[in-house]
């Protein structure tokens, strides 16, 4: 697969960009195929027998099509680092339509879904990622992929009941699911507004770092592809910045609390 942005990718890219065009977009489509094969392998391997690898690769091309038409030139991004889990995803997506999920990952579910409830019983507040990685005797990266995958093996009816009223009218699944479409706009300044007063007078590897990590969910080793780092170097840099962010927090607590 295309890891490096040649003069005439890059070329092709921009002139996408600029004017559109199913020629062009066809080019790109070709150039990072090999993206939607290589997860759709790694997927596949997972799987029955009876998973078409060819069903998930045709599943990966509308997520590699809406990436292209979604990509940022000026993001600083690689194109690959942005697609795959957008592959990924729309590869999930039919898997969970087509209720294609092997059991490894419905038995992985459950150990999430009870370790989670017992320890929201054990706190009174839902548990972050590192008491639920502790509970499952997993790492952070090791929850993260847990998470990812056991994503497609729950699935439920929108039309079950979901709690009836005093009216005629019994609530549905569909009438109470959140619309995750919809904007937070105030939300969305704030966790702005922290990431630009975090990343103040970092490097920019060191931005990356801290945004790959915690706002995309990369791991450290898919961090160090991006960054053409060692994934122990990454972990060193990760350790150090945060040692320098609780330096620096207690003077910046007026502006995080603006």
């Amino acid at each position: 697969m295309p890891s490096v942005l040649t003069p005439d990718l890059k070329e092709t890219w921009k002139a996408y960009k600029h004017r559109g065009g199913v020629a062009l977009r066809n080019r790109l489509m070709e150039s990072y195929l090999p993206i939607v094969r290589y997860n759709a392998e790694r997927i596949r391997a997972k799987l029955p027998d009876e998973v078409d690898k060819d069903d998930l690769i045709s599943a990966g091309v509308f997520g590699l099509f809406d990436a292209i038409e979604a990509f940022d030139l000026e993001r600083g991004v690689k194109f690959e680092t942005y697609c795959a889990p957008r592959v990924r995803g729309a590869i999930l997506d039919e898997l969970r339509s087509m209720d294609w999920v092997p059991r490894l990952v419905r038995t992985r579910a459950t150990k999430l879904a009870r370790a989670n409830e017992a320890l929201e019983a054990e706190l009174g507040r839902r548990p972050n990622e590192v008491e639920l990685s502790e509970r499952l005797e997993i790492t952070r990266e090791e929850l993260v992929k847990v998470r990812r995958e056991t994503a497609t093996s729950t699935l439920i009816s929108l039309s079950r009941k979901c709690f009836e009223t005093d009216s005629s009218r019994d609530v549905r699944e569909i009438d109470v699911l959140e619309d995750r479409r919809s904007e937070d706009a105030f939300g969305e300044i704030q966790r702005r507004d922290l990431k630009d007063v975090l990343t103040r007078g970092m490097t920019r590897a060191e931005r990356l770092i801290l945004i790959l990590y915690y706002y995309e969910l990369m791991t450290m080793k898919e961090i160090g592809s991006v960054l053409d780092l060692s994934e122990s170097r990454v972990s060193q840099m990760h350790s150090a910045i945060l040692q320098r962010l609780k330096t620096q927090l207690a003077g910046r607590h007026k502006d995080l609390t603006r």
